[in-house]
Order: structure tokens, then sequence, then C-alpha cells
């Protein structure tokens, strides 16, 4: 690789070249050369090599699946709109995704203090606590962790999540009003057990989303905190000038 009169430091250079690849050569799913195959290609050392991945990773450009390798990002799915009430497999029906839904825990716990402050409870006080992974065609695309408080979910089980969404649970089994649905989301990276579910490196790029679901009465109904995959996960908000 030449000498950069910028005087970039060479994964930068390679960021650069393997990202005009990306823009204006490559498809989405495309598989990108191995390290091994690129640092023999570029001159570059493996840690180079690897400084650069992690750049395009955090980019959003790629993504890197264990054992199968590295590929193009596909970000031409269709985006979540936060103006509208927050139902994942609804909006995947929607941008024509298959969605799935695979309930990983769910036990009824006490309220910790900042599960408590989050929804207007004791501390101590009774919630039934989900944990579930969401797929679309079958690629991970979110973990979420769910608390609803017991109280407004007597006789809630796991076997009721089968077949349908929560929200249709919410308001035809338990005869809830959803009322607005409170939502704010930031970028960070993957923690390492977060990162195993959902099948991407310790350290990518994720969104961390929090949810407050109000019912009619001002209740709260619902308390969710998510992580999202950053290279499969978009959001819209659509502004309504008045």
């Amino acid at each position: 690789m030449g000498t950069s009169s910028r005087k970039q430091p060479l994964y930068d250079q390679l960021v650069d070249i393997l990202r005009d690849k990306i823009e204006n050569e490559m498809e989405p799913g495309d598989l990108l050369p191995s390290e091994r195959e690129l640092s023999e290609r570029y001159g570059l050392s493996r840690t180079t090599v690897r400084l650069a991945l992690k750049e395009l990773e955090t980019l959003g450009l790629i993504s890197r699946r264990h054992g199968k390798g590295t590929y193009v990002t596909d970000l031409s799915g269709g985006a979540m709109d936060l103006s509208s009430n927050y139902s994942f497999t609804q909006q995947m029906r929607e941008v024509g995704r298959v969605p799935k839904t695979v309930d990983l825990d769910f036990e009824t716990r006490d309220a910790t203090k900042s599960v408590a402050d989050r929804m207007n409870l004791h501390l101590g006080d009774k919630v039934i606590y989900m944990r579930r992974l969401r797929l679309a065609d079958g690629v991970p695309m979110m973990l979420e962790r769910t608390y609803v408080p017991l109280s407004h979910f007597l006789g809630f089980t796991k076997k009721d999540l089968e077949g349908k969404s929560l929200y249709a649970i919410i308001e035809n089994d338990y005869h809830e009003t959803i009322r607005v649905a409170e939502e704010e989301f930031f970028a960070t990276v993957a923690r390492k057990d977060d990162a195993e579910v959902l099948g991407i490196s310790e350290g990518a790029p994720v969104l961390q989303l929090s949810r407050v679901t109000y019912n009619d009465k001002n209740d709260v109904i619902e308390f969710t905190h998510s992580v999202a995959r950053a290279d499969q996960f978009k959001y819209k908000i659509s502004h309504v000038r008045g």
C-alpha cells in the first residue's frame, strides 16, 4: 500500500480503501476477505487489519459473525417509526420481514431500585421479568429485558406468549388501554453476554433503548430495556408540523 500524503495511520488508510470498495463495488451480504488475506494483499500486519475492520464495524458498514466471517451490512431495510405505538412484530411485518421471538427467561421478581424508580413502584414490589431475543428473517436483531407489574397481570404465564405479541396480550387479554410509550435511545458498544446472544463481536456498536409504557390511568404497565444491533436496526422519526 502506497504512502499517503496525508500521513494517515496505516489502519486509517485501509479503512478508506475498504470503505470505497464496500460503497462502490460490493453488495449487502458480500463476504469480505479474511484478516490473513487482507494482510497479505495490502502488506499490513494482522493487528493493523484488525483495527481497520473494527473501525468499519463501528461505522456500521460491516458485521462480523463468529466462525463465519465478515459481511457487508445491509442497511436498506425499513426503519422503525418512533412516532407510533411500538410493536416489533408489527413493524417487521410492515417492512416485509418475518419476525420471530425466542423467550429466554420468564419469572417473577422483586423490583430493584432502578426498576421500581422507572415503573413508579415500591422497592420489592413484584414484577414479571421477561428476556426475549427478537429476530427478523432468522437474523438476531435485538435483546429485550421487559418488566410488567404483577398486580396488573395476575395469571400471566410464559405460555401466554406463544403466538402472541406482548402488546396484544396487554390490550386483548388484560384489557389495558395503552395511552403512550416513551422511548429513549443512545449508541454504545455490546457487552460480552449480550454480544454472544446477538451473534456479534464484543464491543460492536449497538443501540441501547429504554421504553416506558403507560395505560389510560397513567400507570406504568411496561418497562423494557433493549440492546439492538446497530448493523441491522434503524429508527426513523416523523415530525408533523402543527
